[in-house]
């Protein structure tokens, strides 16, 4: 476990801004679920069976299980480039939401290097 406090400052900063905006829709979320649950594919509600709210419950719970190892564990390449991942496919998936979801793309680029960072210093 690492102490994120012990980090050097753009360490941290990068760490943090990719955790907040992973932990932020999750609190969000339980808090007014409706304003989210239009973010996934059609074809995830449909698997989900009209279970939408455990979908995105169990979502937010797999965005903050990330945030966490970002901020707290070590080798997060792994974390970091699923978090890139996510986002990307956040705006793929929604792309007459782009004038809103354009930020996953900066976000993601983030996380990224976030990640291309911590491949060097940990070997992946």
């Amino acid at each position: 476990m690492v102490n994120p406090l012990r980090l050097p400052l753009p360490g941290l900063v990068m760490r943090l801004a990719v955790a907040f905006s992973f932990v932020y829709p999750a609190v969000s979320a339980y808090f007014d679920p409706y304003a989210w649950i239009g973010y996934f594919p059609g074809f995830l509600l449909t698997l989900a069976g009209g279970h939408d709210l455990v979908l995105l419950h169990a979502w937010g719970l797999f965005e903050i299980a990330l945030a966490l190892w970002v901020l707290f564990g070590t080798r997060v390449y792994v974390p970091a480039i699923i978090m890139a991942l996510a986002l990307v496919a956040v705006v793929v998936a929604n792309p007459d939401q782009f004038p809103i979801l354009f930020r996953d793309l900066s976000i993601a680029l983030a996380a990224i290097s976030l990640a291309l960072v911590n491949k060097k210093k940990h070997g992946g």
